[in-house]
């Protein structure tokens, strides 16, 4: 029994110039390794979320549902992103070199 299946797919232009030009750089064989390696790393990010959803998502969740005296309104989480990015902003305004 075959441990393949043959797969005829349709690419984008520019999703197929990036497969040949992987194979006409030499960092693989063929057009079916490019492939095979793509899938294998979403496989592999796939499973990585689903870890982080299963380990530290639903851990949080479950904290939160335990005390929701933590629960930190929307509005609140927004004010505090805006403020780190204003300060990062400002920070790196400042490293930047005087116009000419």
């Amino acid at each position: 029994m075959r441990s393949t299946q043959q797969f005829s797919i349709t690419l984008p232009n520019e999703m197929a110039e990036a497969v040949r030009a992987k194979v006409a750089a030499g960092e693989y064989a063929t057009e079916s390794e490019v492939i095979r390696d793509g899938l294998r790393v979403l496989m592999a990010r796939d499973r990585a979320v689903e870890d982080w959803l299963r380990k530290d998502v639903a851990a949080a969740y479950d904290r939160l549902k335990a005390a929701p005296s933590r629960a930190v309104a929307v509005g609140v989480v927004k004010a505090r992103l805006a403020a780190a990015h204003a300060k990062a902003v400002t920070r790196a305004t400042k490293k930047l070199p005087a116009k000419a």
